[in-house]
């Protein structure tokens, strides 16, 4: 009789472990190698625990923007439901709605939509709200800062530049005076990818301009030749790597973490690898300021950031978009910034003490991100992208000119902007 109990104990707790595994559902995630995705990990964990019925599983992929929608480009056309939830660049909910990829998050938040979209940085629910309809949720939002190395400008007794004319004279001060020829002086992304975008429009905005104007295309100024002899100064000067060219974004935190790069223009994630790998060299050693800009301009920079799409081929929409929330909240928005220095999207987790004790530099970063700039919205933003990147790429790899790399953005970009 106690065998039988025993045997009819276990089978029932069998039956039951077999009927929680067939209710429960499996999300698929999907994030660039960039966007930290070990601390996805730790919050899909946290979710799971608190939503035992709900499994997340973490798809890595792309070390690019570019990269990353290029995979999921092929996927999404297929109209393939193997992911559910993407994480998707600011620049993307336009192209997302044009192609249908993304499901409209309107009716899942209802009367929900009205009280949590303005509690969130305004360019922010602008930017994944297309034609009137919700894209995506905010996960983290971005910015670009000049890092600089503070202890060799207080040695050699410098200001923190707010002029490129002056930041390069500080840094041919101190690559001369250090006779270090690992060291570099200033370094930005340079390559054929995304973050070249912005290599172009950040001196560009500086000057009081822009790639357009009331809807047309804007490059017939004095202004949009200014990036380019802006770079063909600094590597008159000695200032640019060689190989500036060849430097995508990651490379740009890597050289500054081994101690090889006075000053830099990159994003907010950068801040916590610099402080917190076991093999930076430069602990404690770094400031953030920013941008410089031209004499009679005044500082810009780029608006970046991760959004949280829900995919239209997903077969589990209404649990993918509890997630997207939970991700797109204030608590992930306050772990992500103690985690991984990502800046928040809620102005409220700019202030939270735990979170400005991680990184003191937040509390001049609020400015800086609610005056950042969007790239150009459009749903051939793509196109966009690869002119202007291309032509920033080949010039400072030396293989155009000024006027010939300026007037193939104009013809090119002539075709968008009509």
């Amino acid at each position: 009789m106690k065998s039988w109990k025993i045997l009819t104990a276990a089978a029932l707790a069998a039956a039951f472990a077999a009927n929680s595994w067939a209710q429960q559902t499996t999300l698929r995630i999907f994030t660039g190698g960039q966007q930290r995705p070990d601390v996805m990990r730790k919050i899909a964990d946290e979710y799971q625990k608190r939503n035992p019925a709900v499994k997340v599983d973490v798809e890595v992929g792309g070390a690019t923007s570019e990269a990353q929608q290029q995979y999921l480009s092929t996927v999404l056309s297929s109209k393939d439901s193997v992911l559910d939830l993407v994480l998707i660049d600011v620049i993307r909910p336009a192209q997302w709605a044009a192609q249908g990829w993304a499901e409209p998050l309107d009716a899942y938040l209802g009367a929900d939509k009205a009280k949590v979209l303005p509690t969130y940085l305004k360019a922010y629910a602008d930017a994944n709200q297309v034609g009137g309809k919700l894209i995506a949720l905010p996960y983290f939002a971005d910015s670009q800062f000049m890092y600089y190395r503070k202890d060799l400008l207080e040695k050699y007794k410098r200001p923190v530049p707010r002029t490129w004319d002056e930041m390069m004279e500080t840094a041919k001060i101190v690559m001369e005076g250090e006779k270090n020829p690992q060291l570099q002086g200033f370094s930005t992304a340079g390559a054929p990818i995304e973050g070249t975008v912005c290599t172009y429009l950040v001196p560009l905005w500086g000057m009081g301009s822009d790639l357009t104007k009331d809807g047309k295309l804007n490059l017939d100024t004095p202004q949009a030749r200014q990036p380019f002899q802006l770079y063909g100064r600094m590597k008159q000067a000695g200032v640019l790597p060689r190989n500036i060219a060849e430097i995508p974004t990651d490379r740009i935190r890597i050289d500054m973490q081994a101690g090889n790069l006075l000053f830099a223009m990159s994003w907010g994630y950068v801040w916590n690898r610099l402080e917190n790998d076991a093999d930076s060299k430069v602990k404690g050693k770094i400031g953030v300021a920013t941008l410089p800009h031209d004499q009679g301009g005044k500082s810009a920079t780029c608006i970046g950031g991760w959004q949280v799409a829900v995919s239209a081929y997903s077969k589990n929409k209404p649990e993918a978009v509890k997630f997207a929330r939970y991700l797109s909240s204030p608590e992930v928005s306050k772990m992500q910034a103690i985690l991984a220095s990502h800046l928040p999207v809620f102005p409220s987790v700019y202030k939270d003490p735990e979170v400005l004790k991680a990184n003191p530099w937040f509390a001049e970063a609020l400015p800086v991100v609610e005056g950042a700039k969007s790239r150009p919205v459009s749903a051939q933003y793509p196109m966009v992208s690869d002119i202007i990147r291309s032509n920033m790429n080949a010039y400072l790899a030396g293989t155009k000119t000024t006027d010939v790399a300026l007037n193939d953005m104009k013809s090119r970009l002539k075709t968008v902007y009509r």
